[in-house]
């Protein structure tokens, strides 16, 4: 302690009190030190550096203090002077987080300027209780012995500093009112950065850098200069997903205090980067801050978990042997569909696989939202295998669903990594599931669809949630994976096939799913359902199929479009199908397949549903 020249004697009117210097130019001590500052009538403080003598008195600014209420027991009891010219001084080191506490915490010393010792300073010697804050904001202090130097007025604004390093733990703030009780307390680190934002860049946390905090404290300005539309525990509670940390008892005040608590108290480190990229879905009219938030810390995604191929250069295993006819019909030969748009389709992958991509998936998520029905929550996660990382989450009307999931689609595959086997599949309530979402205009500039450009499947939401579904769809996979031959189970035009036995054979005999039309008549409906119940991983059907109406002598488009796609499925794994649509759908020769709607679930490769959102809507 005797090498620190940092600390400071501060003089404001009639009131004198310790402080510190933390940078060049800048001071930290107690607001009420500096209450009486006025330069219109000419009262400033004064700083002196207590250890250096030899300098002369500086004159400061007050730059931030009007937290503080003015009480004993209010918080926000901090002040930042701005010297009127660089301090000639090392700045104060703080200390790691936790080094004050423990079981045996270390000794701590306070210089202050009591009467007696106005102008030299005297030293208090002082341990911290424990590190449970009073009221979410004090440490208490007691006395290492009953002797010595107490905590009396003068002392307000001191560091309090480890003996053994000279490293800043907090700042002294109050003395006990009976001087006979030898306690006091103190501002913590933590607590003094939630009132000056800059102080944080300077105290270490676990996992983020100086440059880190810094960067993340700017975009957190930027956002707020945005004006965006949410709420500091929404964006906190939603960092912290199923992860430890809880909420503290006093409500944040700032955008900055909850990102700082998240530093600062969250057990799990990942907390402070999902918070950044949830705060950068409501900045919605400051493109660079959202990239910026989303890719935070780093300044580019993580990479991928595993080895991840590119579906545009992985090389083509040989032909997988032909099926047997399927069991549920025996059609006529099937016309050609031309040739396949890629020649070598990949075999079934063996069993010990699990699955045949790591696909980097997008996946949308639109429910309705649990306050209005006209309304519907879209959630857009960029999924890794099983691990999920939340591009935006919003809740809106249904005419502006389309235009916001494509927006967040795109911010999503900025975090894909480079040459990733991605992969955009919607998840969605049952009435949507004939929306043609690959059919979706890619973008404002680009007028083609979705579907050519990436692999897309829909799956059905309510089954995503269905925790029996889910495992009844891992041992489809395994079965379809042992099987020589694939079966296309059909549901031809105006089958009058009833659910209950159509689930039982589905369940007997794993296979996919072709339907001749869209299931929307009520029939269609119910074997529909019969197929998710089953647990059929991939039901396959044309946005625009046979209307009825023509006589049972004459061809049936619905027909003629199962028998395309059973002779089309001769050769490929189900696992691969995303892939192999999406390049059929590039093929203009295949027309029969631009308005395909492909349903393909698999759970190895996806993340879990989001049911932290499920019930609460975001806006």
């Amino acid at each position: 302690m005797s090498s620190a020249s940092w600390h400071t004697r501060i003089a404001c009117g009639n009131e004198v009190g310790g402080g510190f210097l933390v940078s060049a130019r800048h001071v930290v001590t107690c607001a009420h030190v500096v209450a009486q500052d006025d330069p219109a009538r000419g009262v400033r403080p004064t700083v002196t550096f207590a250890n250096r003598p030899d300098l002369a008195a500086f004159h400061a600014t007050v730059v931030v203090g009007d937290a503080w209420g003015g009480g004993v027991t209010d918080p926000g009891d901090l002040a930042v002077l701005e010297l009127a010219e660089p301090a000639p001084v090392a700045p104060a080191e703080f200390a790691p987080l936790e080094a004050a506490y423990g079981a045996q915490p270390p000794k701590l010393l306070v210089q202050g300027f009591p009467d007696g010792y106005d102008d030299e300073g005297t030293l208090a010697e002082y341990r911290a209780t424990a590190d449970l804050p009073i009221a979410g904001e004090w440490v208490q202090l007691e006395a290492l012995s009953g002797h010595g130097q107490p905590l009396a007025p003068g002392f307000s604004g001191s560091a309090v500093a480890l003996a053994h390093t000279g490293q800043v733990v907090g700042m002294a703030s109050a003395v006990a009112g009976d001087p006979r009780v030898r306690n006091g307390r103190m501002l913590p680190a933590t607590a003094m950065a939630r009132y000056w934002p800059r102080l944080g860049d300077l105290i270490p946390t676990p996992g983020y850098g100086r440059e880190d905090k810094e960067r993340l404290r700017t975009l957190i300005a930027r956002a707020e200069a945005a004006r965006v539309e949410c709420r500091p525990e929404q964006l906190y509670n939603d960092a912290l997903e199923r992860h430890g940390t809880c909420p503290p008892e006093r409500r944040f005040s700032s955008l900055w205090d909850a990102a700082w608590y998240l530093l600062t108290e969250a057990k799990d480190t990942g907390a402070p980067a999902r918070y950044a990229a949830r705060l950068a879905d409501f900045v919605d009219d400051d493109t660079a801050t959202r990239h910026a938030l989303q890719s935070w810390p780093q300044g580019r995604p993580s990479p991928p978990r595993g080895p991840s191929p590119s579906p545009r250069t992985t090389p083509a295993p040989p032909h997988r042997p032909a099926p047997a006819p399927t069991a549920t019909a025996t059609a006529a030969p099937a016309p050609d569909p031309g040739p396949h748009p890629h020649p070598h389709p990949h075999p079934h992958p063996h069993p010990a696989c699990k699955a045949a991509r790591q696909w980097e998936s997008v996946l949308v998520e639109i429910d309705h939202s649990g306050a209005d029905r006209g309304q519907f929550l879209v959630t857009v996660s960029l999924g890794r295998g099983r691990d999920r990382q939340l591009v935006g989450a919003r809740t809106l009307p249904r005419a502006k669903v389309r235009a916001y999931a494509l927006e967040r689609i795109g911010e999503a595959y900025r975090l894909l990594a480079p040459g990733a086997d991605d992969l955009i599949a919607f998840a969605l309530p049952k009435q949507w599931l004939n929306t043609p979402v690959h059919e979706w205009q890619r973008s404002k500039d680009d007028p083609t669809p979705l579907g050519s450009f990436s692999p897309v499947v829909v799956m059905d939401l309510s089954r995503r949630r269905d925790a029996m579904l889910q495992h009844a769809l891992h041992r489809s996979w395994q079965v379809l994976e042992e099987q020589a031959d694939l079966v296309l189970h059909r549901i031809e035009c105006g089958s009058g096939r009833a659910a209950k036995p159509l689930t039982y054979e589905l369940r007997r005999r794993a296979g996919l799913l072709g339907f001749a039309a869209p299931p929307k008549a009520a029939r269609a409906k119910e074997q529909f359902k019969a197929g998710l119940n089953a647990a059929v991983p991939v039901i396959l059907w044309p946005h625009t199929g046979c209307k009825g109406g023509h006589e049972e002598d004459e061809p049936c488009p619905g027909s003629t479009f199962l028998d395309r796609l059973a002779h089309y499925l001769t050769a490929r794994a189900p696992g691969e199908l995303p892939h192999e649509i999406w390049q059929l759908r590039q093929n203009p020769d295949q027309e029969w397949a631009q308005h395909l709607t492909l349903l393909w679930e698999d759970p190895r490769c996806l993340p879990d549903p989001a049911v932290g959102y499920q019930h609460s809507p975001i806006s």
